[in-house]
């Protein structure tokens, strides 16, 4: 368990940094952040149309959608190199990060969203998970046919029992074909022998 929940964390952090990124990317080019803007300047007791105060408030959300996503990129590469499964981390990720921006969006800009997102939301996340366990078994399966490989490599190589049977093999062969050569050598000196004894037998 403690392996598994840094990569986790960090996948879900993520995801709401994504979200929050969006969000100041919104707040920077949309109509809300120029009534925001007026009602700051009329509480600095200032021109409700000061376009300083709305230049300063469009370039703080700009930093921070710049500063949200690097964090965000940082986060994620952070969950990929603790995480076995990168579709594990993407799909973390992509679940924080719709329910996130779902619910910023509720908050911030007063979005309704309709049915069909959530329909469309859940099938994502659905078919995220449906390839992430299928990633899972290609992983295990590539393991196995791994191990399975190297124990073959081992029986082949090792110098244990196999390797002694070989050797003993291949010395049996030698002393047979030892034992061939011993044998016409035999064979030839007592040829030679009864050739040497017809000739005196003439003599």
């Amino acid at each position: 368990m403690s392996y598994k929940a840094p990569w986790l964390a960090l996948a879900a952090a993520s995801g709401a940094c994504a979200a929050f990124n969006g969000v100041f990317a919104k707040l920077t080019t949309t109509e809300l952040t120029t009534s925001w803007s007026s009602a700051i300047s009329s509480s600095l007791h200032l021109s409700s149309s000061n376009k300083f105060i709305e230049f300063i408030i469009r370039g703080t959300f700009f930093l921070l959608n710049l500063a949200f996503n690097a964090l965000m990129w940082a986060l994620f590469t952070s969950a990929l190199t603790r995480a076995s499964s990168t579709t594990r981390v993407s799909i973390i990720n992509t679940s924080s990060n719709f329910l996130i921006t779902a619910l910023l969006g509720l908050m911030i800009f007063a979005e309704k969203l309709p049915p069909l997102w959530w329909v469309g939301a859940a099938g994502l996340v659905v078919g995220n998970v449906v390839i992430g366990r299928r990633e899972e078994g290609d992983e295990d399966g590539r393991s196995k046919q791994g191990q399975q490989a190297a124990k073959g490599v081992r029986l082949e190589g090792d110098d244990g029992p196999v390797g002694e049977g070989y050797r003993d093999h291949r010395e049996g062969e030698g002393e047979e074909v030892g034992g061939d050569v011993l044998e016409m050598d035999t064979d030839v000196e007592d040829e030679a022998k009864g050739v040497s004894a017809r000739g005196d037998e003439r003599r």
